[in-house]
């Protein structure tokens, strides 16, 4: 009798199952260090409220990155013949879109240069894990990660089995992330920000754009 799914072995089958396991190791390993640099040169960051939006941040980031480990290129799907995973999703978006438009569009533009729009896809997911885990272009990766899930809160709005609220409460968590910069929070946000406020150069157009996305 095969074992019954839960967090813990999902935990497991996630860290070792995944041929990425050890990018998402230093990306863990960088996120703890850059937290503790955090920890150790503002004693203002030493509260619950950083210390909480820091953890609810990397695994949101971890959860991000877990969804784009079945959707690899050069296939961008989680099987050897091709079949399912975004290529899968992609259909039921075509057939369970809120608007005939969205569904049009998946129809007509989306499916027939699928390799044109699924590596965007993937490397997206993966901008948006690098940058939840590590707390570094939050306010990008958060605003990023609510236009993904916009996608999916509209175009699996009819889809057979799918809870819409899902993606709605998806778009939330990211817009909060990005609204309250949550980087700022133990993350590369906060040593981007202390960097521009130190340098006399905080007002030229790099810095301005660095600022921006911090």
């Amino acid at each position: 009798m095969p074992m019954r799914p839960n967090p813990i072995s999902d935990a497991v089958q996630f860290l070792t199952g995944s041929a990425l396991l050890y990018v998402f190791l230093l990306l863990a390993i960088g996120s703890l260090v850059i937290a503790g640099i955090n920890l150790l040169r503002d004693p203002a960051q030493r509260n619950l409220r950083d210390l909480s939006t820091f953890v609810l941040r990397f695994f949101i980031g971890c959860m991000w990155w877990q969804q784009s480990l079945w959707k690899l290129p050069p296939t961008y799907t989680d099987r050897p013949d091709g079949t399912g995973g975004l290529r899968y999703w992609v259909d039921r978006m075509a057939d369970g879109a809120a608007f005939q438009l969205h569904s049009d569009f998946i129809h007509y533009v989306v499916q027939p240069h699928f390799l044109l729009f699924a590596p965007i896809v993937y490397a997206t997911e993966v901008f948006i894990g690098m940058s939840l885990i590590t707390g570094t272009a939050v306010r990008l990766g958060g605003l990023l990660g609510a236009a993904m899930a916009i996608n999916l809160w509209l175009g699996l709005y009819h889809a057979h089995g799918e809870w819409p609220w899902t993606y709605f409460f998806l778009i939330v968590i990211q817009l909060m992330f990005a609204v309250h910069r949550a980087g700022l929070s133990l993350g590369g946000d906060a040593l981007i920000a202390r960097y521009l406020n130190a340098t006399s150069r905080r007002h030229e157009v790099p810095s301005r754009i660095l600022a921006l996305l911090a």
